[in-house]
């Protein structure tokens, strides 16, 4: 078993770090405030990486006004694809991802495997609907992979290689190995759905683990919890191993603010460091003036959903798969500028000012 070093302390390969080595990091790093970041330019991970559409200009200027924010994270995915026609290549971008993000004092949170949206992905798939949330996004892996328990394996090369090759680099913060592993797409793709995804997901998120502790990297491991119930009589054993797994506890919320802090108060017990990898849904009063008040108090982290309105087209709330909307919506779902830089609403901008500096920007 091999060992490394974070911190000064010795770290055993394969085992989740002690609850006080991952307090340590976190008092290290300090509060984290930050976003789900896809450039304006992309409609999915593969449009973000692929060598001809990788848009560096428009991710260094909107990464800019995320520092503007300041936003010291953010929350990026990537693909197995990506990995598995041009390895190299996607390495050489995220380095240049990095470095830009770096050149902002942002830090950076990967995002390896994804359940959400379409189940088909395919190289150099682009399309997009316009005003429908999400329409060209990419599970990773597809349905193929995920339902057939013995091509999970073809995935170990795509999770050590990625990981390997940032293992102690400074510029990532944490590693987020599944998003969401057991969503069902019930608006968009729910009849495509395999009934045991909960089951195929959780065994390919166990090797996932196991592989990423093989590579025993210098950054935290996690995977999120998002629906359900978390209380020790009611989990369920897919978001049981995501917890009891994880070096840093991470999960979603688009609800209320009393919700949010319900919800955190459960995810307390576990002692660690707690990220809120998704929030911030204006329709359902989950906004920047009604959540943060309740990360700070709790001393929780938090990646607001969509940094400027694009391809994605999610400043559209989740039911324009099955609602029609005439024209932008008068209330954005999602994101806080415009393509060319505009505030969606500078009252948020005059909000979020007043968190400038709180964490530790020069730690990253």
């Amino acid at each position: 078993m091999s060992t490394s070093k974070v911190n000064g302390e010795p770290a055993l390969a394969g085992e989740q770090w002690t609850i006080q080595r991952i307090n340590d990091w976190y008092a290290e790093k300090g509060w984290l405030l930050g976003c789900n970041y896809a450039p304006s330019s992309a409609v999915n991970q593969l449009e973000m990486w692929e060598a001809d559409s990788f848009d560096s200009l428009t991710i260094d200027r909107e990464l800019g006004w995320a520092e503007g924010l300041g936003f010291n994270s953010i929350r990026v995915f990537l693909h197995h694809l990506l990995w598995e026609h041009d390895a190299e290549g996607l390495k050489q971008r995220m380095e240049t991802f990095l470095t830009l993000a770096d050149k902002h004092c942002i830090g950076v949170m990967f995002v390896l495997f994804d359940s959400v949206w379409n189940p088909f992905p395919e190289p150099g798939k682009r399309e997009y609907k316009i005003g429908v949330h999400n329409s060209g996004w990419l599970q990773s892996p597809g349905i193929e992979i995920l339902k057939d328990s013995r091509k999970h394996d073809q995935l170990e090369g795509y999770v050590k290689g990625v990981i390997g090759h940032f293992a102690n680099d400074r510029r990532i913060h944490v590693w987020d190995l599944f998003n969401e592993p057991c969503n069902t797409n019930g608006s968009s793709y729910g009849a495509y759905e395999p009934k045991n995804k909960a089951d195929l997901s959780l065994a390919l998120l166990k090797k996932t683990f196991t592989w990423a502790r093989e590579v025993n990297p210098s950054q935290p491991l996690t995977a999120g919890v998002w629906i359900g119930e978390w209380t020790d009589d009611k989990i369920k054993a897919l978001d049981r191993y995501m917890l009891e797994s994880s070096d840093v506890i991470t999960f979603h919320n688009y609800e209320s603010p009393e919700e949010m802090e319900r919800r955190i108060r459960i995810l307390q017990r576990f002692n660690r460091p707690i990220l809120c990898t998704e929030y911030m849904a204006r329709g359902f009063n989950n906004t920047f003036e009604s959540i943060l008040p309740v990360f700070r108090k709790h001393n929780v982290s938090g990646y607001n959903w969509g940094l400027v309105a694009g391809k994605t087209q999610t400043s559209y709330p989740w039911d324009s798969w099955t609602v029609t909307y005439d024209g932008e919506p008068s209330l954005w779902f999602h994101d806080i500028f415009r393509a060319d830089g505009t505030p969606y609403r500078e009252e948020e901008i005059h909000y979020l000012s007043q968190f400038k500096n709180r964490g530790s920007r020069q730690s990253i």
